[in-house]
């Protein structure tokens, strides 16, 4: 398992926790949108390093 996927491993169950802790579906919304900016941030950083000009 690579870095990116525990990152998203760690996110995921972090929002899960915090939804059944507080029963708070905006700040579970919040969180995984957080991650997925996180996660497309890291694909265009590599997408970024592959491209030639």
């Amino acid at each position: 398992m690579n870095d990116m996927e525990n990152q998203t491993m760690d996110s995921q169950e972090a929002a899960i926790a915090l939804f059944l802790e507080n029963n708070d579906p905006d700040q579970l919304t919040d969180i995984l949108v957080a991650a997925l900016d996180d996660a497309l941030r890291l694909l265009q950083e590599d997408a970024a390093r592959d491209t030639l000009h």
